[in-house]
């Protein structure tokens, strides 16, 4: 694959099973297909009895794609980030052409987590998510998930299974599982917004 961050180029490779990330000594892009790969099955997302009090508490609000660059200038204000200037040019790209969303959640009034990602046929690739208040970045993925079960989505993929996202429910499944549900995915007839 060709190391640009063109659209066209992340939809094809959206689409293949890849997603990129720049090397972090080179800033070059690299493509990875991950085997296994990491998926939130969308009727598995655990909600914790912690995070059901902290939604039933009405402290935060949600909104989808109100502030796409917001939330990703969050997920990047971290000491050691892969979101480059590239990356935010052509994922607000996506965003413009329909094909990058975001959840964002506010206290107060105040951004304060989200998540982004993009969204193919019935499949949402999440990209990353950040939180400034606890429980925040939860949420967001909270109601990513129920949205996207809404809207008849079958696949949201998390590139790799770390301990935070386990505990959301997220499992790995084989490169070749996740081609199929993949190309299932590819074919629904279904939109994010």
């Amino acid at each position: 694959m060709e190391t640009k961050l063109d659209l066209e180029t992340l939809k094809i490779a959206y689409a293949s099973g890849f997603f990129p990330m720049p090397d972090p000594d080179t800033g070059e892009i690299q493509w990875y297909n991950p085997d296994p790969r990491a998926i939130i099955p969308l009727d598995k997302f655990h909600c914790s009895r912690s995070l059901k009090r902290t939604l039933r508490k009405g402290i935060f609000s949600y909104s989808l794609n109100q502030d796409f660059l917001g939330v990703m200038e969050g997920c990047a204000d971290r000491a050691s980030t892969w979101i480059n200037h590239e990356f935010k040019n052509s994922y607000f790209g996506l965003y413009q052409e329909g094909f990058a969303h975001s959840v964002e959640v506010c206290q107060n009034g105040m951004l304060v987590g989200g998540v982004y990602g993009v969204a193919l046929g019935g499949a949402f690739f999440a990209e990353s998510k950040f939180h400034r208040v606890t429980d925040a970045s939860k949420v967001a993925l909270f109601y990513l998930v129920e949205h996207l079960k809404k809207k008849g989505f079958i696949l949201l993929e998390v590139q790799f299974l770390i301990p935070h996202l386990e505990r959301l429910g997220a499992i790995e499944i084989s490169r070749e599982k996740y081609q199929l549900i993949l190309q299932q995915a590819l074919n629904c007839s279904v939109f994010f917004k």
